[in-house]
């Protein structure tokens, strides 16, 4: 694993991501890992090199401007803002100039904030991924503040304050509800939720896979609520993204 510093494209700072290339040489699929709401980089590397190793995929995670904390002198830039997923991408695309990427085949997986992410992500440029697995996501924030005030705060860090007023525009951006026309058209979305998290209501997955639905009913986008709490669970994600590598996905875009 090593690190590399991408230039953003919107705004020309440094972002920093971890870097490990598939050994051999030859094109290979990409997971780009997503950190959890309150993390960074290195949160997920003891569960997302495992799978990307096991597989001979390569692996990219993304800082993407830092926790979504109060103590995170970014946090409105980050909190899944325009220039935090700018950055993802603008990542994937220097992974693909360092190394040989399967482009139909670039896998998004994050859980908790990073399954938030995620299907920012997939709304923000749907074209890119060829399967999305999205477990215990945030896809509403205004209700999210309401109903775990542990996180209020930082919500409001992250958002430039309670959500009323000129402000609602911002939670309303970063929020995944809000995309449903535009994560309607991705390849493959799985959304997953434990009935029984008790850190964001399974209702937020629920009401995210209905908007999509009813914009189209006929998208690649998928919904399981699982016996279980707020967990990421790599087996189902590890299935779902060796399925896709067995059929033939055309790049796009």
């Amino acid at each position: 694993m090593k690190e590399i510093l991408v230039t953003s494209s919107r705004d020309g700072s440094k972002e920093p991501c971890l870097f490990w290339p598939a050994p051999g040489g030859k094109p290979a699929p990409l997971l780009v890992g997503l950190h959890t709401w309150s993390t960074d980089r290195f949160n997920q590397i003891t569960t997302f090199y495992p799978l990307a190793k096991r597989n001979s995929w390569h692996l990219l995670l993304p800082e993407f401007r830092g926790p979504n904390l109060v103590s995170n002198p970014r946090a409105f830039q980050a909190c899944g803002s325009l220039l935090a997923r700018q950055d993802v991408v603008d990542a994937i695309e220097k992974v693909c100039g360092l190394v040989p990427v399967e482009r139909g085949k670039i896998f998004l997986l994050g859980g908790s904030g990073g399954g938030h992410m995620a299907l920012l992500l997939a709304g923000f440029r749907p074209e890119l991924w060829g399967s999305v697995a999205a477990f215990c996501g945030i896809t509403d924030l205004v209700a999210w503040h309401k109903e775990n005030t542990h996180y209020s705060q930082h919500i409001e860090a992250c958002c430039g304050g309670p959500p009323k007023g000129k402000t609602l525009r911002e939670y309303r951006q970063r929020s995944p509800l809000h995309l449903a026309k535009e994560i309607a058209r991705c390849r493959q979305v799985y959304i997953y939720h434990g009935k029984f998290d008790r850190s964001v209501p399974f209702t937020h997955s629920l009401l995210l896979y209905t908007r999509i639905c009813q914009a189209n009913p006929q998208a690649e986008v998928f919904l399981e609520i699982f016996s279980g709490g707020h967990e990421l669970l790599i087996d189902k994600a590890e299935k779902q993204f060796l399925q896709t590598t067995e059929k033939k996905i055309a790049a796009t875009g």
